[in-house]
């Protein structure tokens, strides 16, 4: 299916000019997805793949720059506080969804790492307008071994309005840390829209007080959802992946682990990686963008179980109840006992 791509800057109610970009089919779309990017990155080159991906799929999807970020204005990777940029994000989604052509098309919002808090913040503002939300390695939480030290951090807090703007944050290289195909991650180093320098001070406080606080509050999580994590991700905590999955009061939520797969899974892996990580995406995206309205209550585990050889299997546990889950906590093989009852249905296919 052929795909159309636009651009077009709007500004934000705080007079800030921001990009926004669209990938559109050139049919109806099935429905809208949003995308909400990560930290640092932008949505018209680093988030393409997804764009044109889900748009040959059949859905119209949005994107949007945040504020200092990509291509829009603003100091640079500035976030002064993030409520700021969720009410952008909420604007501008709802702007497009008012338009005649989609008023009747359902709402998906989709959030890659800092862009998973980014979703789930934008759901909260307004639980009930949203049909579901896919959340690719979402920051819930920041990964230990990123975070800095808590007398780094309680120093930092102390002059964070007298010298919000610095680059004095000590972190690791996120991309080297996310990015597992060396090739790409040198494609994406060279993207001079991604934000490579130090994080801001401000910013990196309002980072960590917003994943702690979603961390806290992972039971008031409605929406239906699909959360994917690699085992083997070390920016953003696949563990809090598990315990929104387990704590979200949503009647339909479905979580899936890669092992051995890094952060970056749908621009940083193998391209054979990828096409399983947007075909399980696009699966989950397909059986719940019909016109029907009704409501699913389900909850699925799909867990990948890993081989001697690059490939594996996947099991999918899935849609009814599940009578017992048993897994251990290692970070490169997670097992879960599933009891299935009624229509439900166990389903083998290559990782």
């Amino acid at each position: 299916m052929d795909v159309a791509y636009h651009e077009e800057y709007v500004k934000n109610s705080r007079g800030v000019q921001l990009f926004t970009c669209r990938w559109l089919p050139f049919s109806s779309p099935k429905a809208l997805v949003f995308l909400c990017h990560g930290y640092g990155m932008e949505c018209s080159n680093f988030m393409k793949g997804v764009g044109t991906k889900l748009a040959s799929c059949g859905y119209a999807v949005f994107g949007i720059d945040y504020e200092g970020h990509g291509r829009s204005m603003g100091a640079r990777c500035y976030i002064k506080r993030f409520d700021n940029i969720v009410k952008d994000c909420s604007d501008h989604f709802k702007s497009i969804c008012a338009q005649e052509e989609y008023r009747e098309k359902k709402r998906f919002l989709y959030g890659e790492s800092m862009g998973g808090a980014m979703a789930l913040l934008t759901h909260k503002k307004d639980p009930s307008f949203w049909h579901g939300a896919i959340l690719v390695a979402p920051m819930c939480k920041i990964s230990e071994k990123l975070k800095p030290h808590p007398v780094v951090v309680s120093l930092l807090t102390m002059v964070e309005d007298v010298i919000p703007k610095w680059k004095i944050v000590p972190t690791k290289d996120v991309i080297d840390s996310a990015f597992k195909d060396p090739i790409k991650r040198e494609e994406i180093r060279s993207n001079k829209l991604i934000y490579q320098q130090k994080p801001r001070l401000k910013t990196a406080l309002e980072m960590l007080r917003t994943s702690m606080n979603l961390e806290d509050s992972l039971n008031e999580v409605t929406l239906p959802f699909f959360v994917l994590h690699g085992e083997a991700d070390i920016v953003t905590d696949p563990e809090v992946s598990r315990a929104l999955y387990e704590k979200a009061s949503s009647s339909d939520k479905t979580i899936k682990l890669y092992p051995g797969m890094w952060h970056g899974l749908t621009a940083g892996e193998p391209d054979g990686n990828i096409e399983i990580v947007f075909s399980d995406i696009i699966t989950w995206l397909d059986r719940r963008a019909g016109d029907d309205g009704n409501t699913l209550s389900r909850k699925s585990i799909k867990h990948s179980t890993p081989s001697p050889t690059p490939d594996g299997l996947t099991a999918m546990a899935s849609p009814m109840s599940l009578n017992e889950q048993k897994h251990t906590k290692k970070r490169s093989h997670v097992k879960y006992l599933c009891g299935l009852k009624g229509r439900g249905f166990y389903h083998h296919s290559a990782v």
